[in-house]
């Protein structure tokens, strides 16, 4: 039994042998390539610290391959230098405006779809077999409708009556014609409708164009639609944006004027309007402009000391000279209610012409006869639309045929 228990220990033990010498020997050849790739590990370890690196591809750039930053050229730079000054200098494409000559004839048809319910009414009226009081009266409303005006109204219809009195037979042509007779002569064809943009003074000033509003009237786009007009008939503009009380009212006007390649001269937001009214006649004159143009805050016709700056504007703008034009833009939809402003503004700046706009969005177009008659200035422009060149010079024939419409 000893003997088997013997055997059995020795056998232990040389299995333990074993596998310890089989042990041993896997280590070694593990441990035998590690140790052939530690030198070349060694050796390029100093060479990757100076470059991080990221994986197994990346590698030690060659020595030769290095060169400076001054050996290094700038491709794109060189490539991009000829191109900055024509992209410094390029500016947008200039417009060339539609001719201002003849505009309120080309947009007739659009006056006289607004305009039209006025002559047609007073054409039905005047054509009953009997024109009695009640028909006269009938007459009277709807020139009253028409904004026309108590006095003028008065006495359009006393004319009226005298002449169809004479008349006796009324066909539609004669009633048509005895129409635009009388409504011409109420609007007034002999009035000076020239915007008056050469100077007074001396010859080395630009004419100077002040134009006031309320707020709403469309007051800086008129000013803009002004400078294209201008800017058609062949005159260089200066537009001034003393407007500084209303957001972005500066940038919507050198929009405007950008399209004409008009300058603009502006101030800082809430800045002093007289003394950007006052830069632009400096700068119109430096540059030899022919006309500058100066948009004016739309002051509430309620706020006395809003008034009493824009009279400031202009006393400022004088020291250089005087305005040669100061033009009233009223809204033709406002009816009486324009009237009222023209007055408050008539006290504060000495109005020579008036600007009515939206008139093709109304039918009272009889603002234009009662305007007239109340500041005893003519109507010079009017607006017919949104478009660019839908501001037309006011010319009474086309303006009364766009009323009592075609024979």
């Amino acid at each position: 039994m000893e003997i088997v228990i013997l055997v059995v220990v020795i056998a232990v033990v040389a299995l333990a042998a074993i596998s310890g010498l089989v042990v041993t020997g896997r280590r070694k050849k593990a441990a035998g390539p590690q140790e052939t790739r530690t030198p070349e590990s060694t050796t390029e370890t100093p060479t990757r610290t100076a470059e991080p690196t990221v994986g197994e591809e990346t590698e030690a750039p060659p020595e030769g391959a290095r060169r400076t930053i001054e050996e290094v050229g700038l491709p794109e730079a060189e490539a991009e230098a000829p191109v900055t000054p024509e992209a410094a200098e390029a500016a947008p494409e200039v417009e060339i405006p539609a001719p201002a000559a003849g505009r309120l004839v080309r947009l007739r048809a659009r006056l006289s779809r607004s305009q039209n319910s006025l002559g047609k009414g007073l054409l039905t009226l005047l054509s009953r077999e009997h024109l009695d009081e009640e028909t006269w009266e009938e007459v009277e409303d709807t020139l009253l409708t028409a904004d026309v005006g108590v006095g003028p109204t008065q006495e359009l219809v006393e004319r009226l009556r005298e002449r169809v009195r004479v008349l006796g037979t009324r066909t539609p042509e004669e009633l048509r014609g005895l129409l635009r007779e009388e409504l011409l002569t109420l609007v007034g064809p002999d009035m000076d409708r020239t915007v008056h943009t050469e100077t007074q003074g001396a010859e080395d000033r630009p004419g100077v164009v002040l134009v006031v509003g309320v707020n709403g009237t469309g007051k800086t786009t008129t000013t803009g639609k002004l400078a294209r007009v201008l800017v058609a008939d062949g005159k260089s503009v200066v537009l001034g944006a003393a407007d500084t009380f209303r957001a972005a009212a500066a940038d919507q006007l050198e929009t405007w004027g950008t399209r004409v390649g008009a300058r603009t001269v502006r101030g800082p937001e809430a800045g002093d309007p007289a003394s950007v009214a006052f830069d632009a006649v400096k700068q119109g004159t430096e540059a030899g402009a022919d006309v500058v143009l100066i948009d004016t805050a739309g002051r509430l016709h309620t706020k006395t000391g809003l008034m009493d700056e824009l009279g400031k504007v202009k006393r400022v703008v004088e020291k250089q000279g005087p305005v040669d034009e100061v033009l009233l833009v009223l809204d033709a939809t406002t009816g009486q209610n324009g009237l009222v402003q023209a007055r408050v503004f008539a006290e504060v700046v000495d109005i020579t012409g008036i600007v009515l706009t939206k008139l093709d969005g109304t039918a009272k177009g009889g603002i234009v006869i009662s305007v007239q008659r109340e500041l005893g200035v003519p109507v010079k422009l009017v607006g017919l639309g949104e478009g660019a060149d839908d501001l037309a010079p006011f010319e009474p024939e086309a303006f009364v045929d766009a009323l009592v419409g075609e024979a």
